[in-house]
This record gives C-alpha cells, structure tokens and sequence, in this order.
C-alpha cells in the first residue's frame, strides 16, 4: 500500500484509499478540468471537496502541496518511477494525465504539440479573461462606476471565442475529429461564461455558430456530466 505520509495534506484530508490517485478540488471551471479528464480516462482517483469559501487552499496542509493557494491539485502515489508525485495547475495536470494513460493526446509528434499549445491558449487567454469579465460583470466589479475594465474584458472574450469559432471551422473538436486535452482545458469555461457568469448576451454568444454546438457536443459526454459535479459541494 502507497504511503502518503510525506505529503501534509494528507492530514487534514485523508486518504481512504491511498493506492487511488488524490484530488483536492472543487467544481470550477479549473477543478472541473481534471474530474472530467478522470472521469473520460477511467482511473479510479479518490475526490476530496477543497471549499474555496471557507479559505481551505490557503491553509498549510493545502499549502504544502500547492503554493500558489489555487485547486485544484493532485497526489498520484504511483508517479514516474513506481513513486509517489504531488502536482498543481490545472493545465500541467491534465498534460500529465494525459501522457501517463495514453489517452486524449495525439500520438503523432506534430498534433501533440499543437495540442499543447491549445491548453495554453486557454491557460493564458480563456481563463484570465473570462474569469475578470465574471467579476466585473456579476461580483464586486460590477459596483465599480467606470466601466472600463468590464468593456475590456467583455471585448477579449468575445475576441477569444471567435478564435475558437475559427478554430472549429469544419470540425467537430479542437483537434478536428479527436476529442481532447485541449477541449477538455476550455469546455468549463465556455460553459460558465454563459450560465454562472449569465454573460451570453454580453459576449454574443448565440451569434456564434459552431462553438455553441462544440459546447453541446462537450456536454453530451457522460464523463463530462459526471465531471461537472465531482467533488461534489457539501
């Protein structure tokens, strides 16, 4: 049986099962990301609800894994050579999932990488922007008398999700006919654009075409509906 002692965050959170990969998260667009990638690869992983309202990530136990205070964050106990290896950001997670299991990567040399490089595409753009668009629209930002910063950030998203229209030209994936990494980084916050943050008329969602059927296509997925809830909230 793995032991997880090392890692502090075993003590406030245990593990029941410590020979299952460790997620401490919660069902945000970022945490969202690695439940529905377990879920689409089918590892058994043992979830463990990190309440962001309570400053749960901020306390040392969470810490000691993650730095930066941000969910969601992993413990596999068997990592690269049989050991056991914590990670943190959302984007490096599912890259790693990704290449330990085989799945939801290309294969090919060439498409691996342009797969990449659209996980960082939603690490740098989508996810930046979106989430200041949702503060300035619906939380505190949205008493800030100037308006400025909310038409910035309504104008960027607006501008990335037509990258992603382009990008989808002709294909039902990011990837063309390949479900992947890279639509699993991106469909949480497509989708709370529109429903948490009830940004869809500000972004002219519905004057979109294809992206909108890419998110229902998404979300047709069983793993992604089971992702969507995982951990679930208390």
């Amino acid at each position: 049986m793995p032991d997880l002692s090392a890692f502090p965050i075993t003590k406030r959170w245990p593990a029941r099962h410590p020979d299952r990969l460790q997620l401490y998260s919660l069902p945000t667009p970022n945490g969202v990301k690695v439940s529905i990638m377990l879920e689409e690869i089918g590892l058994p992983y043992e979830a463990h609800l990190v309440d962001i309202g309570r400053n749960e990530s901020w306390t040392p136990e969470f810490l000691s894994l993650n730095p930066n205070g941000k969910i969601p964050a992993i413990i596999d106990p068997n990592g690269p050579g049989g050991k056991p290896i914590g990670l943190f950001e959302s984007g490096a997670i599912l890259l790693y999932l990704a290449e330990k299991t085989g799945q939801l990567l290309p294969k090919d040399p060439a498409r691996r990488y342009e797969t990449i490089q659209w996980v960082f595409f939603q690490m740098a753009f989508i996810g930046p922007m979106f989430g200041q668009l949702g503060y300035f629209y619906k939380f505190g930002g949205k008493e800030i008398e100037d308006k400025r910063p909310l038409e910035r950030y309504r104008a960027e998203s607006k501008r990335l999700l037509r990258v992603v229209e382009t990008r989808l030209d002709g294909a039902p994936w990011i990837m063309g006919d390949e479900f992947t990494i890279a639509d699993v980084s991106m469909l949480g916050w497509v989708r709370n654009l529109i429903g948490f943050y009830g940004a869809r008329d500000l972004v002219a969602f519905d004057e979109l075409e294809r992206t909108p059927r890419w998110l229902d296509r998404c979300l047709a997925r069983p793993a992604v509906q089971r992702g969507l809830d995982i951990p679930k909230r208390g």
